[in-house]
């Protein structure tokens, strides 16, 4: 058995072949479609963040409104950079939508990806500490905020507050109990997965890591699931980590889908540099009737090792075709695979 959801990177454009024209659209439709995802019986919502682009941004506020309108599916990010985040206004941020949500909450968080302006997040305020890369930087953000969601008191209250204080030291509020463990690591190498099970946070793997071995994508991906769930087992964590991939994956079932999707048939991996540095390798899609697809699917070496598979959906066709493609992976697919 599988937790199978989408992915939206949440995409706009003021075209007329797009069904999100505007900032507005996107976050409407992102609300709609997760509550048909839940009506389809799919596990979970997930939101890509980026910044400086007409893609889905700040991830909070949809959260919460996503939370405040379904009552069973997860929801999550995948990822939020951490190089742009105060980590502090990130725990009450997240608590108070974890707990609109009802506990619900998984957040993927990273160092994050080549963005859309250079150096953006000295936009924001940051600059990584002398003697450091923004990756240290991100890291270091995403530290502090683990930290902070243990709930333990850090600041000295004032001793004449507005508002009685509970006794010892302040915490930040409000608290979410558990979130701290459905906090999810975007990994792009094997070394980043290792040192996310040594901090105790699940595993998020998408479609691009870095190319370490050569291999093809998932298997190179599988591996990496595999290094993260020994250090794991090696850190004595006392709970069970999970682990998602992401894949774009579409059932042919119609006319439609042919059009949209048909021509990426037989697709392979391919290969690209992330920065002048990093040599990076990109995980195919897969488009084909379903019981092709099955079959394509059932050599997937990283699919096989994950408990979640998160299916990134083209959000700019609209909400009907997007619960369309959901629905024909969780009927069509997901069964024959045993994932249902």
């Amino acid at each position: 058995m599988k937790k199978i959801g989408f992915l939206s990177f949440g995409h706009w454009t003021p075209s007329p072949q797009s069904q999100t024209r505007s900032a507005a659209d996107t976050l409407l439709q992102s609300i709609e479609l997760a509550v048909a995802a839940e009506q389809l019986g799919a596990d979970g919502a997930y939101f890509r963040v980026h910044h400086f682009a007409r893609q889905l941004a700040s991830p909070f506020p949809l959260l919460a409104a996503v939370g405040a309108r379904t009552s069973k599916l997860e929801i999550g990010t995948a990822v939020i950079d951490m190089r742009y985040e105060n980590p502090l206004y990130m725990v009450e941020d997240a608590g108070s939508a974890d707990l609109i949500a009802g506990g619900r909450l998984q957040l993927g968080i990273s160092r994050g990806s080549p963005e859309q302006v250079i150096d953006g997040w000295r936009y924001f305020g940051y600059r990584p500490a002398e003697g450091q890369s923004d990756a240290d930087m991100g890291r270091r953000h995403a530290e502090v905020f683990l930290d902070l969601l243990r709930g333990e008191g850090f600041a000295e209250p004032n001793p004449q507050p507005m508002f009685p204080n509970p006794p010892g030291l302040s915490r930040l509020e409000p608290h979410a109990q558990g979130l701290r463990e459905r906090i999810w690591w975007g990994a792009g190498s094997n070394a980043t997965a290792v040192w996310a099970a040594q901090l105790g946070m699940n595993l998020q793997s998408s479609t691009l890591k870095n190319d370490e071995t050569g291999e093809a994508f998932h298997v190179q991906q599988a591996a990496q699931i595999r290094k993260f769930r020994a250090a794991w087992k090696e850190a004595g964590h006392s709970r069970e980590p999970r682990v998602s991939v992401s894949r774009s994956i579409f059932a042919l079932m119609d006319d439609r889908d042919r059009a949209y999707f048909g021509g990426e048939r037989g697709g392979e991996d391919q290969i690209g540099f992330i920065d002048p540095h990093t040599r990076a390798i990109f995980g195919r899609s897969y488009a084909a009737e379903p019981d092709v697809l099955i079959e394509q699917l059932r050599q997937d070496e990283a699919i096989a090792e994950a408990d979640t598979l998160l299916l990134t959906i083209p959000n700019q066709l609209g909400v009907d075709y997007c619960a369309h493609a959901i629905e024909a992976i969780l009927t069509h697919v997901a069964p024959a695979l045993g994932w249902r």
